[in-house]
């Protein structure tokens, strides 16, 4: 198929839309409304079931709900829209139903703006709820990207039923690029509905789903089997991405939009005869930390950029666990940090580690 422009939110729509999704349940929040925008007329015209609920917290109980039956479901929103949804986000973990969420974040906290911002990282990656749990979160870093995995969204929340995020921002959201869209999937018939939903008890015992569990050594049996599949999830799905890694002596870690600015960064590094590489990780749980364990035995120290306070640099710390210096450089506010800025750091990292 031949590349067409699109905008980032519509893309990620339109990709859930031939990813086979049967029901979207949102509320309109700044910079992610375009994604309900475009299913309101296109899930409808399919046959396929568009709601505008009441809250954000309403949002999350329906796709609960649809997901108990089997349903391809999914929600988006921005950071405090996500916030609201997080009780919700731990009952469908516990429950082991499949859903994907979108969040295209904001600056923060609080309302913040509209500005494109990483401030969601810990919420995403460490605390998407309450109880021991994480869900995959899939960070793109172009719109091609934000395609790809939003289709992955829906197949890896099905294969493990989990939550699957994808970990947008409101620049990816917002801007423009050619991109191709996948085929047409065709979407589930009622009765190719997996043997566990809540499809109707003829014939059958029935299906329970739920995530209330008063006995102890019942819930922890529940963890137990949880704690298993994330142990699945970190050994066969993480994902990355390098550049000029290969004799790197510094290396840049970013994820996102972020880590599309330091592609620039490593090649005017290297102009420069700084031998830099970049480390993008796709998957920001689980977290590529082998590979960047590998990677601070070679380099002489890792620079790491987010937009945000220094959130993700924890996990690098862990991953290089003191082999080299591990430097941070953010910016906040809905900022995006720019080459200009972020190869001085890197200088100065050479600097201190020449």
């Amino acid at each position: 198929m031949a590349k067409e422009l699109w905008e980032g939110n519509a893309a990620i729509a339109e990709a859930a839309v031939r990813a086979g999704v049967e029901a979207f349940f949102g509320y309109p929040i700044t910079p992610q409304t375009e994604i309900l925008e475009h299913l309101s007329h296109r899930l409808p015209e399919l046959g396929r079931v568009f709601l505008q609920a009441e809250s954000e917290v309403a949002s999350i109980n329906m796709v609960y709900g649809a997901a108990c039956a089997g349903a391809r479901v999914m929600t988006s929103s921005s950071s405090p829209g996500i916030s609201l949804m997080q009780e919700g986000f731990s009952y469908i973990a516990c429950s082991e139903v499949p859903a994907v969420i979108i969040n295209v974040m904001r600056g923060g906290p609080g309302l913040g703006n509209v500005a494109p911002s990483q401030g969601d990282y810990f919420q995403a990656v460490k605390m998407a709820g309450h109880g021991d749990f994480h869900p995959i979160v899939l960070a793109p870093g172009n719109i091609q990207e934000a395609i790809d995995l939003t289709v992955l969204a829906f197949d890896l929340a099905d294969k493990y039923r989990t939550i699957a995020m994808v970990l947008a921002d409101g620049s990816l959201g917002q801007m423009m690029e050619p991109a191709e869209m996948p085929p047409m999937r065709p979407v589930r018939k009622p009765e190719e509905r997996p043997a566990w939903a809540l499809t109707g008890a003829k014939g059958r015992k029935p299906n329970i789903i739920t995530s209330l569990y008063l006995v102890e050594e019942e819930l922890e049996k529940v963890n137990l089997r949880l704690q298993a599949k994330l142990r699945e999830i970190a050994a066969n799905e993480v994902r990355w991405k390098e550049y000029s890694t290969e004799d790197a002596e510094l290396l840049i870690v970013a994820f996102g939009t972020v880590g599309r600015v330091c592609q620039t960064v490593v090649r005017e590094a290297r102009e420069k005869g700084l031998k830099a590489g970049l480390l993008r990780p796709i998957t920001v749980w689980p977290f590529p930390s082998a590979r960047i364990a590998e990677l601070a035995r070679q380099v002489r120290g890792i620079l790491v950029v987010e937009m945000n306070a220094g959130q993700m640099v924890e996990d690098v710390r862990l991953a290089v666990e003191g082999r080299c210096p591990v430097r941070f450089y953010g910016r906040m506010g809905g900022i995006i940090p720019l080459p200009d800025e972020i190869l001085p750091k890197l200088e100065e990292l050479h600097q201190e580690t020449r």
